[in-house]
Formats: C-alpha cells, structure tokens, sequence
C-alpha cells in the first residue's frame, strides 16, 4: 500500500500563491496516476487536477485551469499542486489520491484507492 501525506496548506490573501506536496510512503508513485481534489464547507467535494503516471498528461478542473499547476517530481516521490492567483473560493481542504489503475486522469473519486488527510487552504478576501 501507499501512504500519502499532503502538506502546503494554509492563509493566504486573495492574489497569493501556495504549492500543495503529496509525499508517498510505502511505495513508490511512479506507477501511480495522483489527482487532487478539494472539499469546502458545505460541498461535494470535487475535481481539481490530475497527472498521470504513463506520460505526465495533466488534466485541470475549468475553475482551476491557468492559474493551478500539477507536477511530479518521482525521485522524490512526490507530486506537487502549485496555486497561483488564489480566489476565495479556493478556500477548501484540498486532498491527494492516488491509484496505479488509473492511467488516463479521472476526477471520478471513486477511482482512487489511496487517499491523504488533507490539508486546509484558506483565501481571506
């Protein structure tokens, strides 16, 4: 199994920027297509981007497109959410998840095996 640990989180004003980390344990990610989602208050959580592990194609949520960027670094097993431009209603506790199966980015949720605890990013207004 693969264990995931998002870190990143935090306040930030509206305009700024966070990098979300997924750090894997256990097992390495490279095989491993990881997407982000995120859930507010309130709502479903949902869809914010993915890459994946057969040749890094990224897919982006329309809300998120042009100013998120997902990336992987697999020598240190990590994959990364940079966060630019941040909005409001960005704020949300924005997950990774994870599953070797998965080889063409879904934001089906249901499709990841492996999931992280989380991490709360909040954009004051």
């Amino acid at each position: 199994q693969v264990q995931l640990v998002e870190s990143g989180g935090g306040l930030v004003q509206a305009g700024g920027s966070l990098r979300l980390s997924c750090a894997a344990s256990g097992r390495t990610l490279r095989r491993y297509t990881v997407a982000w989602f995120r859930q507010a208050p309130g709502k479903e959580r949902e869809f914010v981007a993915g890459i994946s592990w057969i040749d890094r194609t990224t897919r982006y949520a329309d809300s998120v497109r042009g100013r998120f960027t997902v990336s992987r670094d697999n020598a240190k097993n990590t994959v990364y959410l940079q966060m630019n431009s941040l909005k409001p209603e960005d704020t949300a506790v924005y997950y990774c998840a994870a599953d070797t199966r998965v080889t063409v980015v879904t934001g089906a949720d249901d499709r990841y095996d492996y999931w992280g605890q989380g991490t709360q990013v909040t954009v004051s207004s």
